[in-house]
C-alpha cells in the first residue's frame, strides 16, 4: 500500500491556536449532562443549536413555489461552498492528492487519518454518532489530539502563499462570502425580502455543515469496508451524494493521497472528481495523484471484505 504523503512529523506549540497551545489535564468533567472528557464550549454549543433551529424554522416555513430563485441560489451556493470544503481544504491541502496555486483544519485531518477511532482523532467515531458528528465541536479537545498533534508537519502549509493569505484575512473572508454576499444577491437581483435572504443562507450554511459532518460520523459507521476490513471507515452511498463524493471513506483511508477520493470510474456520485478533472484539462489543477489499478485489486485481494463487486 502507498504510503500517507501528508503524514510526517513537527508542529511546534507556537503553531498551535491560542486555544488550543494549553494541553488539559486526562480528567473527568461532570456535569448535569452526564461526564465529558474534556470542558464543554458553552458558546459553540449555544451557536450550534441556534442555528439549527432557525434551520428547521426556515426548512418548515419557506415558501417555495414562491421563491424559486432564492432556492436555487442555496444550491448555487452551497454547491460552491461544499467544493471548497472537498476539494480546497481536504484534497488539495490536507492529502496535497494535486497541487494548484488552513492550518487547525488540515492538522485536525491530518490527524485524524494517522491516529483514526483513537483519543488522538479530534473525531473519535468510538466515542458514538453525535460527538463524531458534531458534539466534538461543542467541547474541548481531548489532550491526546493536542499531544499527538504536535507531531504533524504543516510547513508545506506555510509555504503556499494562498494559505498564508486565507490565515490572514480569514474571518473577513467568511464573513463576507459565506453571509454577506450570499445574503445581499437575492435582495439586490431578485427582490427578495431580507428576511427569506438571511433565513436562507443560515440554512444553506447549516445543511453544509451536517453534509460535511457526515463524512465523520455515518461514513465512519453504515457501510461496507471492501478494501480495508480492519479499519473502521465504511463506504456510503449517500454520505458521497450529500458530500458531492466524500463517502467512499474506506476507499480514501485507504489511499487517502487519491485525488478522487474514491475508485469510482465515473462522475455519478463523485462531482468534485468532477470538477477537478475539469481543472485539470485547463492547467488548474496538475500532478494529480492515484494508485494504479494493480494495486488497488492487489489490496481488494488482500485487505477487503468481499463486497468489492466489479
Amino acid at each position: 500500500m502507498a504510503p500517507n504523503s501528508t503524514v510526517t512529523t513537527t508542529l511546534t506549540a507556537s503553531e498551535l491556536s491560542p486555544r488550543e497551545s494549553k494541553i488539559l489535564p486526562e480528567v473527568t468533567y461532570r456535569t448535569l449532562w452526564g461526564n465529558f472528557k474534556t470542558p464543554l464550549i458553552w458558546p459553540n454549543i449555544i451557536g450550534i443549536i441556534s442555528v439549527h433551529v432557525i434551520t428547521i424554522i426556515g426548512f418548515v416555513t419557506f415558501p417555495y413555489f414562491q421563491h424559486k430563485s432564492t432556492f436555487a441560489w442555496c444550491f448555487v451556493t452551497g454547491w460552491a461552498g461544499g467544493f471548497g470544503v472537498t476539494a480546497g481544504a481536504h484534497r488539495l491541502w490536507t492529502h496535497k492528492s494535486y497541487k494548484n496555486r488552513l492550518r487547525e483544519w488540515v492538522r485536525d485531518h491530518r490527524v485524524h487519518h494517522k491516529f483514526s477511532e483513537s483519543d488522538a482523532d479530534p473525531h473519535n467515531a468510538n466515542r458514538g454518532f453525535f460527538f463524531a458528528h458534531v458534539g466534538w465541536l461543542m467541547m474541548r479537545k481531548h489532550p491526546e489530539v493536542l499531544r499527538k498533534g504536535k507531531s504533524i508537519d504543516c510547513s508545506d502549509l506555510f509555504e503556499d502563499s494562498v494559505v498564508v493569505f486565507f490565515e490572514k484575512f480569514f474571518w473577513p473572508m467568511k464573513l463576507f462570502w459565506c453571509f454577506i454576499f450570499p445574503t445581499m444577491i437575492p435582495y439586490f437581483c431578485w427582490n427578495e425580502t431580507f428576511y427569506w435572504c438571511v433565513m436562507s443562507c443560515i440554512a444553506r450554511y447549516v445543511c453544509g455543515l451536517n453534509f460535511t459532518w457526515l463524512v465523520n460520523s455515518a461514513a465512519h459507521m453504515f457501510g461496507n469496508k471492501p478494501y480495508d476490513r480492519k479499519i473502521q471507515p465504511v463506504e456510503n452511498l449517500m454520505v458521497s451524494i450529500l458530500a458531492m463524493g466524500e463517502g467512499w471513506h474506506n476507499y480514501h483511508h485507504t489511499f487517502p493521497w487519491d485525488y478522487k477520493a474514491a475508485e469510482l470510474g465515473n462522475y455519478k456520485v463523485n462531482a468534485t472528481t468532477l470538477l477537478l478533472d475539469l481543472f485539470a484539462k485547463i492547467g488548474w489543477a496538475y500532478d494529480l495523484k492515484s494508485p494504479s489499478k494493480q494495486l488497488i485489486q492487489q489490496v481488494i485481494e488482500n485487505h477487503g471484505d468481499g463486497t468489492r463487486r466489479d
